[in-house]
């Protein structure tokens, strides 16, 4: 009797104990040293999305006409997104309606490309022309063993997994954090891959910057799974485990 208690014990302990390849972010860190992080990242522009383009010049009037008429209403109180609603959404082709240019091909550049592209046009108009392009719609939905779900808008259109994570607010002890899952939307096709955020090398993964409109899931740990089952916790377990001895302990007597 005391050995099948002393069994169950020594199980229950070592069941509820997370081990450091569990937990731990960057192990083995040692081995970054002198490699080629992934630095050179700048998102396309894609279909849907939305942006803002200004037009500048020491002389404003000539730049008018290429200047987009900014509504500043917000909606119903949605202040934080109202800026959403300024700009120029990328059609099915991939094009814009820009001033005076017209229709512009947009997909698939850069937010540089098109600064250079754009830049280049006006100043056959505008000599002194200078063109900035952001994307008002860079987005990024986290789910699942997260401080907190939602859609993060990401206002400088460059966001990594560990920054992601911090935003989020970490990922909680129920989490995997070796088996992040990312899906993504390339050119109307889904694609997906794993991060690990446990190992280094996460610096060379290709999904450790994130793209617009990209799903974040971060997976329970079995632990987190099992405990959704009849017996919540550890608690509830060891009662259970109780019982049945002092069951076996009066029928044994």
């Amino acid at each position: 009797m005391r050995r099948i208690l002393f069994l169950f014990l020594s199980l229950l302990v070592f069941s509820s104990c997370s081990t450091k390849k569990e937990i731990l972010y960057f192990q083995d860190i040692e081995k970054i040293t002198n490699f080629e992080a992934i630095e050179q990242f700048e998102p396309k522009i894609e279909v849907n999305d939305v942006l803002r383009i200004t037009v500048s010049s020491l002389n404003e009037e000539v730049a008018e006409p290429f200047k987009m008429e900014m509504n500043n209403q917000s909606s119903g109180g949605g202040g934080g997104n109202s800026a959403i609603l300024n700009g120029y959404l990328v059609d099915a082709e991939g094009n814009i309606q820009f001033p005076v240019l017209g229709e512009v091909s947009v997909k698939d550049k850069t937010r540089g490309e098109l600064e250079e592209m754009l830049t280049t046009r006006i100043r056959d108009y505008v000599t002194d022309a200078v063109v900035q392009v952001r994307i008002v719609n860079f987005k990024v939905t986290v789910l699942g063993e997260v401080g907190s779900q939602g859609v993060l808008q990401i206002p400088d259109e460059r966001v990594s997994m560990p920054e992601l994570i911090a935003m989020a607010g970490g990922i909680t002890y129920t989490g995997k954090r070796h088996n992040i899952l990312v899906i993504r939307d390339d050119d109307g096709k889904k694609s997906y891959g794993y991060v690990d955020i446990t190992n280094a090398d996460i610096f060379k993964n290709p999904y450790y910057f994130l793209k617009q409109n990209d799903i974040v899931y971060v997976e329970p740990t079995y632990r987190q799974v099992k405990s959704a089952g009849f017996i919540t916790n550890y608690t509830g377990f060891f009662s259970l485990i109780t019982s049945i001895a002092g069951l076996i302990f009066i029928f044994t007597r």
